[in-house]
């Protein structure tokens, strides 16, 4: 009944619910209430990886082992997305996050199939699940899921992803800026719908360091974020330990500012999903793919990135800074914020703006229909004067 009525007050706001689901099963038999158990009907019909000894393998994952469902055998695909359809799409769910699939060891024992070759197609299959789910009950393009592990053919069925888990740091090897290099080198890939978890994911107590959120870079995070093909938050592995979104009057208001930043490029977003679906080319871009006879573009990392080919975002990815350094391809440049034309028709140039807080390194291509009516979206929301 709780479920139910939220679900309605949600619909009356034309809000949907996304749901969470993954490939491993564990057995809850006495741990809590449940109508069903389905690690226990999984294993009855043989539907779950097995080690060589012939028992169930149990793979080590966080802090509890669990065993994955064989997508190998037809049968197992055919019960996990009528799963699917019962418990996600039957209660209500418009999407869901279809986490793992990249853990399939090379020593295990399937239904069809030598596991070495099996360790990259599996997460394949876990999203072809996923979407023959959504489109054998009928819901068409009105539904919507996430991975974050795939190989070559993922994108054919995934109808979006996401960075895994960075930790909650700024550092250029598993934080903030390591969000920017995954969206760039990822797009070029084929994964041109691709985005991070605002304010990371990893948290780490330990006596020999802490990797704890952070209000600033929860902030700067927020603003990287709205210029992605995803604005979604994520509490993190230990809520408590992080500043959140909703931890005080800044950060809301922070989160607010930004959701309607993401909100008034909707009409070019849009647009580059067309275009990525047509032809394959990110939302997200590397300066080099529009920039190919510019040498500095190459030595380009996680500095800066283009959305499309009219808007470059230089974000904020280092603390205790106000102002950015940014490239700036041949062409004239609009600085969003300031209004200030940047640019030479001829050859690019570095400059370095101010970036306070709310207002990071956003450049649009000078005169551009698009950039008018950002602003022009920007200004009805009350972002810009």
């Amino acid at each position: 009944a709780g479920w139910d009525a939220m679900r309605a007050a949600m619909a009356a706001d034309d809000i949907r619910l996304m749901g969470y689901i993954n490939c491993f099963l564990v057995d809850i038999e006495g741990r809590t209430q449940h109508t069903r158990n389905l690690y226990r009907e999984a294993a009855e019909q043989d539907f779950l990886v097995r080690g060589h000894d012939g028992e169930i393998l149990l793979i080590p994952n966080t802090d509890f082992s669990a065993a994955m469902i064989d997508l190998s055998n037809p049968e197992a695909r055919m019960w996990t997305k009528e799963v699917i359809k019962e418990q996600l799409i039957g209660v209500g769910l418009s999407g869901w996050m279809a986490d793992f699939g990249e853990a399939l060891p090379w020593d295990a024992r399937l239904a069809d199939g030598d596991p070495r070759m099996w360790h990259n197609r599996y997460p394949v299959a876990w999203a072809q699940v996923n979407r023959e789910a959504i489109e054998e009950a009928g819901l068409g393009e009105e539904a919507v899921f996430f991975s974050r592990s795939g190989y070559t053919q993922s994108p054919r069925y995934s109808t979006l992803f996401w960075l895994g888990d960075q930790l909650v740091t700024w550092d250029a090897h598993d934080g903030i800026k390591t969000a920017v290099t995954g969206l760039l080198s990822s797009g070029l890939s084929g994964y041109v719908f691709n985005h991070s978890d605002i304010g990371g994911y990893t948290t780490v107590t330990n006596p020999l360091g802490d990797y704890h959120r952070s209000k600033e870079l929860l902030l700067r995070w927020m603003e990287l974020n709205a210029f992605t093909t995803i604005f979604r938050t994520h509490e993190g592995n230990d809520p408590e330990k992080n500043v959140q979104f909703y931890t005080d009057d800044e950060t809301l208001a922070h989160f607010a500012r930004f959701a309607k930043v993401y909100a008034a490029w909707a009409f070019y977003r849009k647009e580059l999903v067309d275009e990525a679906s047509a032809t394959g080319l990110p939302v997200v871009r590397h300066p080099f793919i529009h920039y190919p006879d510019d040498p500095t573009t190459w030595d380009l990392n996680y500095e800066e990135f283009l959305v499309g080919d009219q808007m470059l975002v230089a974000p904020v990815l280092d603390p205790d800074r106000d102002s950015v350094r940014a490239y700036l391809p041949a062409g004239e440049w609009e600085h969003l914020w300031r209004g200030e034309i940047y640019g030479d028709t001829s050859a690019g140039q570095w400059v370095d703006v101010p970036a306070p807080m709310g207002e990071p390194g956003v450049f649009l291509k000078a005169g551009s229909a698009v950039g008018e009516q950002f602003k022009a979206n920007l200004r009805d929301a009350g972002l810009m004067d």
